[in-house]
């Protein structure tokens, strides 16, 4: 796993319209088939109102999932267009925005002659602005015995307007399934991010800040922000980003831990922080960047076992509202995994409680499988997978070495391992061979805390913004940290991190 310290840390006018568009429901698109291959995610939550603006009236999606009512009306709509077909007197044309996809009929006496010249030879994912009528679709053909589809709607246009013309050749293509290289992605993401199952996954990764945010508010915890600009490393090591803050050095921060601490010892009793760290650590491998984001917590009066129980509720409760709501963006991911040769990927909600492998217990799992370990060493990746191979899933790795934690860890006197060294009160959580979490008690004695600082050659007095905090009375309290990317990695079937990160920032990648 090869941690360090520095992976042992803590881990979101109006258009002249009279009426208020209030609730609507997206449906699955029927379609002709030059329309079904590629369908940018159509989920919208069930609370959204989407108000007119000033260049549309509805959504592609409200056109699809309120039709029946809008059929006969005028609607003004705007997307990009993806395909389109025809010539002479009419256009069939496939537009998509970010709800959904409609089928606009142009055709000769409905628009002029020059805007149905440049609607024919318009250049795919260039931008459009179309005024027409709502009409129900003719439905297919489909063979005797099988059930008709739902009915499905266009859009009869009265003007089009191109609002933007997309150059060609494109960068990459946005409809196919040919295979494109990580690098030319992400040097196009503006693009990529108009692909269906890269949409959706940023689409899942949106919901999972959302379920895991309303489930920690559920359990009292209060969300904060915490500074990026530190004086001194949160954590000791030297995996940090200096930086000049004025006139006075600086660190990008690698952690929010000890600002949760302090929040929680100003009797906010549970705190929770979903932001940005940074880490100065040469990495480059599928599960690393520098710069990534977490969910974070601290809660008064809890220890590592009450905090991983918080853990364990929250992922299930991310889970479980996943596999009810957004079945539709997983479906999308796994069209194009399947158009990859891929197996499909599933919700499988996590059963309650994970398991707890002691880390004295996984040292024993690791030599008995014949592999040379000792009692105080790393549990690398490649120990992981011995572990994993009978705890595939979510499973907590909790009571490490003291020597291997950080100096705000909390450990019990008298509670060793089976060597006789001292054990701490600090856990990783991880899935399969990859670490998620690192968190634990924290030590709220500021004696032991001083000591802890000089056992990891660390100046005390470099700390006194923090220690001076558990000078006054300090509640037991407990935490961890998170990391967003590799628990969407779990979702979606990901290979690597970077997919999961809109503008991910390794050692090689600072633009865009």
């Amino acid at each position: 796993m090869s941690r360090g310290y520095a992976l042992r840390r803590e881990k979101f006018l109006c258009h002249n319209l009279t009426a208020i568009i209030i609730l609507y429901q997206i449906c699955v698109l029927g379609s002709d088939d030059f329309m079904s291959e590629s369908v940018t995610p159509s989920h919208m939550a069930q609370d959204t109102v989407w108000h007119p603006t000033a260049f549309r009236t509805h959504t592609l999606g409200q056109i699809q999932s309120d039709g029946a009512s809008l059929v006969g009306s005028e609607v003004t709509i705007c997307g990009y267009m993806e395909a389109n077909r025809g010539k002479g007197k009419i256009c069939f044309m496939d537009v998509r925005d970010g709800t959904g996809k409609v089928q606009v009929f142009l055709k000769q006496g409905g628009i002029s002659d020059e805007e149905l010249a440049v609607a024919q030879g318009l250049s795919r994912e260039s931008t459009i602005q179309i005024v027409g009528e709502v009409a129900q679709k003719r439905p297919p053909k489909v063979a005797e015995g099988e059930p008709v589809p739902p009915p499905s709607y266009e859009v009869v246009a009265s003007k089009f307007v191109v609002l933007a013309q997309a150059e060609t050749p494109l960068p990459l293509g946005v409809t196919d399934t040919v295979s494109i290289g990580l690098d030319t992605r992400l040097d196009n993401r503006f693009l990529d991010l108009r692909r269906a199952h890269v949409n959706a996954m940023f689409t899942l990764r949106a919901k999972v800040l959302q379920y895991g945010r309303e489930h920690l508010i559920t359990e009292g915890f209060k969300e904060i922000n915490s500074p990026k600009i530190i004086a001194s490393a949160s954590e000791g090591g030297t995996n940090l980003f200096p930086m000049m803050y004025f006139d006075t050095p600086a660190f990008l921060s690698q952690s929010p831990q000890l600002y949760k601490q302090l929040t929680v010892l100003g009797g906010m009793e549970r705190v929770f922080e979903i932001g940005p760290a940074f880490r100065a650590e040469k990495h480059d491998t599928y599960r690393h960047l520098n710069e990534f984001i977490s969910f974070d917590i601290e809660g008064a009066w809890m220890n590592d076992d009450d905090v991983m129980c918080v853990q364990e509720r929250m992922i299930h409760h991310i889970w479980k509202t996943v596999a009810e709501n957004d079945q539709d963006q997983i479906d999308i991911i796994n069209e194009y995994r399947a158009s990859q040769g891929d197996e499909p990927i599933s919700v499988e909600v996590p059963s309650l409680p994970f398991p707890r492998i002691e880390y004295c217990d996984a040292i024993k799992m690791i030599q008995d499988a014949g592999v040379e370990i000792t009692w105080g060493d790393d549990i690398e990746s490649s120990h992981c997978d011995i572990i994993a191979a009978k705890y595939p899933g979510f499973h907590f790795l909790p009571r490490w070495p003291m020597s291997m934690k950080p100096f705000y860890i909390h450990h019990v006197p008298g509670e060793l391992g089976s060597t006789g060294e001292q054990l701490s009160r600090g856990f990783d959580l991880n899935y399969g061979r990859d670490e998620m979490t690192s968190g634990g008690q924290r030590e709220h004695n500021v004696d032991v805390l001083e000591q802890n600082l000089r056992n990891m050659e660390l100046d005390p007095a470099d700390f006194t913004f923090y220690t001076d905090g558990f000078r006054y009375g300090a509640p037991p309290h407990a935490g961890w940290g998170l990391g967003v990317a590799r628990l969407l990695m779990v979702l979606t079937g990901s290979r690597n991190v970077r997919e999961t990160v809109l503008f991910p920032r390794d050692r090689s990648r600072v633009t865009p």
